[in-house]
């Protein structure tokens, strides 16, 4: 038992369970605003468990798929498959449950959010394969993200609407750009490999501008939601603080030094997704 235990803490911490913060924010985001208030528990309690499955589903695969590569990869090498601290059997274990769990919790919800849920797996899966093949993987990524509001809005409402596409699209964005100062660290490694991403297309300097373009227009479809709902001073609130945490995100990069990447890409996003809740919580309860 000590053994198995000791499994599933290097199974959490090689998908990098404590980042489940950067979407789950974002899919209670999109409940509160389907309710117009806040949804039942047993609505919250299906939603969160479905962002667990589909996350620990997405980010298993990911490391599946990529071993060979992680193996090759100073930065990588040390991950729980390429360092033989898991194997390849144990984890698709762990992939086929938490699939179970994301499939449970979509029937637990409504007839839509189980039909849809193929698609979601669908995207995941492809996430891993993208950069063998387009740069355009970062997209993907918030592609798979955007799922967690959108679903959460379905979980709540049974309809897909427009708000929600927007909530999902300002996900996409946002996720997207930070991927692609994220992929920085590995671009000699990924030219080396004939791998693919923005940073590998465009350079340090075009990725850069790459990832502030997505990120405002983030920021403009956050004013698009905002007026589109019709919400409050808030959430308005929440828009300023979200747009001045990517300020100084891009700020610790601005050369392209990624000796703050951590501070950056970790930090700055986790603050970014709670604040957006947060205030989006606050502005509702204040209605």
């Amino acid at each position: 038992m000590t053994a198995f235990l000791t499994k599933i803490r290097i199974f959490l911490e090689m998908i990098k369970f404590s980042h489940t913060i950067f979407a789950l924010p974002f899919a209670l985001t999109g409940a509160l605003l389907a309710a117009g208030g806040v949804p039942t528990l047993r609505q919250l309690t299906w939603i969160v468990l479905a962002m667990v499955g589909a996350r620990t589903a997405a980010m298993a695969m990911n490391r599946l798929i990529d071993a060979e590569i992680d193996g090759r990869n100073p930065r990588t090498a040390v991950r729980a498959i390429p360092a033989g601290l898991i194997s390849r059997g144990l984890t698709l274990f762990f992939i086929i449950a938490a699939t179970a769990l994301l499939l449970l919790s979509a029937q637990m919800l409504n007839p839509l959010c189980l039909k849809l849920s193929p698609i979601a797996l669908f995207f995941l899966a492809l996430y891993s394969y993208c950069k063998r093949f387009t740069a355009l993987a970062h997209v993907v990524l918030g592609i798979c993200l955007a799922a967690a509001p959108i679903g959460a809005w379905i979980a709540i409402r049974g309809t897909i609407e427009t708000p929600a596409l927007v909530l999902g699209a300002i996900v996409l964005f946002w996720v997207a750009g930070f991927d692609i100062l994220y992929a920085l660290q590995d671009l000699e490694f990924d030219r080396a490999a004939g791998l693919h991403s923005i940073p590998v297309l465009l350079g340090v300097t075009g990725s850069l501008w790459a990832a502030r373009l997505f990120h405002i227009i983030m920021i403009g479809l956050l004013f698009t939601l905002f007026t589109l709902m019709q919400l409050g001073t808030f959430f308005l609130v929440g828009i300023l603080a979200a747009l001045a945490m990517l300020l100084y995100e891009h700020w610790l990069l601005r050369d392209g030094n990624l000796a703050q990447l951590n501070a950056a890409f970790f930090n700055m996003n986790g603050y970014i997704s709670v604040a957006i809740v947060l205030f989006t919580a606050a502005d509702i309860l204040a209605r």
